[in-house]
């Protein structure tokens, strides 16, 4: 569930408290008249299921509540209430099939900007990557890929593409390339430093790598795993699966090959390095790619759940009635004629 914390203008507080009250799959509706300061109005509190979120945003938004007030949703991890439970019984569709496309948006948008943290993740990630192609060591592979920040621009740029945000379409593609080109420069500085100081050398690269070559020679398969990466990145994102997501991190060539681009052109050994950008290119455009068209196919599986007769649509059972504890009985007050 989503718990809304609403600030209306007391002049809307009535129509919003009808569109909420209205609504099969709003709970625990609560309203403070005049509570709300900056700005000023009433306050409404109210649990929505993720099921029927979307639709209720909507409707807030067409009634100017963002615009006059404030609409702010927090996930609810633990609803122990009858209430909710038949909210989610009269909601179309199950909870983590839903997509709150104001929720995603947040979420994506905030990956967008180019924060310092964001560089310096990229660029550690990118660095030990460059270090781990010239050992052959996978698990620094590993390492990288789980460091590395760019499927956030990633996920958002999908976003975007999908709602046409034209906005966060170019602060997306700004994170990436920015982003990658800075962490690829600092990349090559290291390199030549590390190998100043006797650590790394160029014979290292030119030796057989049999555990990391795959991250400079593309191949067919090589779309068709950031294509799943990117499906996979998607549904985590907008089902909330934060440890799915770790996975399809650890499975796209994206850190890697741009390290090894980096670290070949310092060593000046451009068909590796040509090799290593084809990667790169193919893994981000496969993951864009994915990324959009499962963000369509789940809007349309989902407008098409949420039009259906309310006799076929997907609900929870309803809950099965509990047996009175024995305890609770053995502890009831007897009445003045005796009985329990």
């Amino acid at each position: 569930m989503l718990h809304l914390r609403i600030i209306v203008p007391t002049d809307r507080s009535v129509a919003v408290q009808e569109l909420l009250a209205a609504d099969p799959a709003v709970a625990h509706l609560i309203v403070l008249p005049g509570a709300a300061r900056t700005p000023p109005g009433d306050v409404v509190l109210c649990d929505v299921v993720r099921e029927g979120a979307d639709e209720v945003l909507e409707a807030l938004r067409a009634l100017g509540v963002d615009r006059t007030g404030g609409v702010v949703g927090d996930g609810v991890d633990v609803t122990l209430s009858a209430a909710a439970d038949r909210a989610a019984r009269a909601a179309p569709g199950l909870g983590t099939d839903a997509v709150v496309w104001d929720e995603i948006a947040q979420k994506t948008g905030e990956e967008t900007r180019l924060s310092v943290t964001y560089l310096l993740l990229i660029t550690l990630a990118t660095v030990i990557a460059g270090i781990a192609v010239l050992l052959d060591q996978p698990i620094l592979i590993i390492g990288a890929m789980v460091v590395g920040p760019e499927f956030g621009p990633l996920a958002a740029l999908c976003v975007a593409l999908l709602r046409r945000r034209g906005l966060v379409i170019r602060r997306s593609l700004l994170a990436l390339g920015v982003g990658f080109l800075a962490a690829m420069a600092v990349t090559v500085l290291s390199t030549w430093v590390l190998t100043a100081a006797g650590l790394i050398d160029r014979s290292m690269l030119l030796a057989e790598r049999p555990m990391t070559d795959f991250i400079w020679r593309p191949d067919a398969l090589s779309w068709v795993v950031g294509f799943l990466a990117g499906v996979a990145g998607m549904l985590s994102v907008t089902s909330n699966r934060s440890g799915s997501l770790v996975g399809v991190l650890i499975s796209v060539t994206t850190v890697p090959a741009a390290a090894n681009v980096a670290v070949a052109l310092g060593y000046g050994v451009f068909d590796e390095a040509l090799g290593s950008l084809l990667q790169l290119l193919i893994n981000l455009c496969a993951i864009v790619v994915a990324g959009v068209l499962t963000l369509l196919v789940q809007r349309l599986w989902w407008d098409r759940v949420a039009t259906r007769p309310a006799w076929i649509r997907w609900r929870r059972p309803a809950p099965a009635p509990r047996d009175p504890d024995p305890a609770d009985r053995s502890r009831a007050v007897p009445d003045r004629t005796g009985g329990a």
